[in-house]
């Protein structure tokens, strides 16, 4: 593999959550079920609501109602959303495979990780210890900084709150935002092929690497460094 030499060698990657780090599909997408049920209506089929979990309460609800924000009926659908789901946000979400092997071997590696995600903090502080990753370096949440991704802010800030330059980072996410944040932000990008990604190829969205899976990430952080050091 030859590896632009314009890159740094990784002292942090820092994650999106949902569909990056953990699969939370599940608990999301059964929060807007019960919405439709509710309502009197048959719930969204799960392969509906999937694909569109990285974007949160826009992505479910646009799928399972057709709405989109500034629609009528889209903010009490919204805020319904986010009391049902809070309620239950770690009933079946889990790591992806490999992950927790992953963050083991960045460790091991001598570099830091943190999470930088859009999910709101009412959710991010809560479920981040049930499923797993409490030992983060950071975890910045959608309103932890004045701007959500695709604006660089909370990538700029979990690189603060690690104490590195954003030269010395790798961002990894499933969505197009996320590699548009984190190239706004001066960070390597990684768009993770074992994510929800959308409806938009990853091949497009203009990431510095586009993987299949968390091992395969592992390698290549190593195999960068190696070659950093080499040179």
């Amino acid at each position: 593999m030859t590896f632009p030499s314009r890159f740094p060698a990784p002292r942090a990657v820092l994650f999106d959550l949902d569909g990056t780090l953990a699969d939370t599909a599940p608990d999301l997408a059964a929060a807007v079920n019960w919405l439709r049920t509710e309502r009197g209506l048959d719930p969204t089929p799960y392969e509906i609501l999937r694909p569109t979990a990285s974007a949160g309460a826009r992505g479910m609800i646009g799928a399972a109602f057709g709405l989109a924000p500034g629609d009528e009926g889209y903010e009490e659908l919204r805020l319904a959303w986010f009391d049902r789901y809070q309620s239950a946000m770690a009933v079946h979400s889990t790591l992806f495979d490999g992950i927790a092997e992953l963050l083991d071997g960045i460790a091991a590696a001598g570099m830091a990780w943190g999470i930088v995600t859009n999910k709101p903090e009412r959710f991010t502080n809560p479920l981040v210890p049930q499923i797993g990753l409490a030992h983060a370096g950071c975890v910045v949440s959608g309103d932890t900084t004045p701007h959500p991704k695709p604006h660089p802010a909370p990538l700029l800030e979990g690189a603060r709150r690690l104490g590195l330059e954003p030269a010395q980072c790798w961002y990894v996410g499933d969505d197009l935002r996320d590699i548009e944040a984190g190239r706004a932000a001066g960070m390597v990008t990684v768009a993770c092929n074992w994510g929800y990604c959308g409806s938009i190829d990853p091949a497009t969205w203009g990431a510095d690497y586009q993987l299949d899976t968390p091992q395969h990430l592992l390698a290549t952080l190593r195999e960068v460094a190696q070659a950093v050091r080499a040179a």
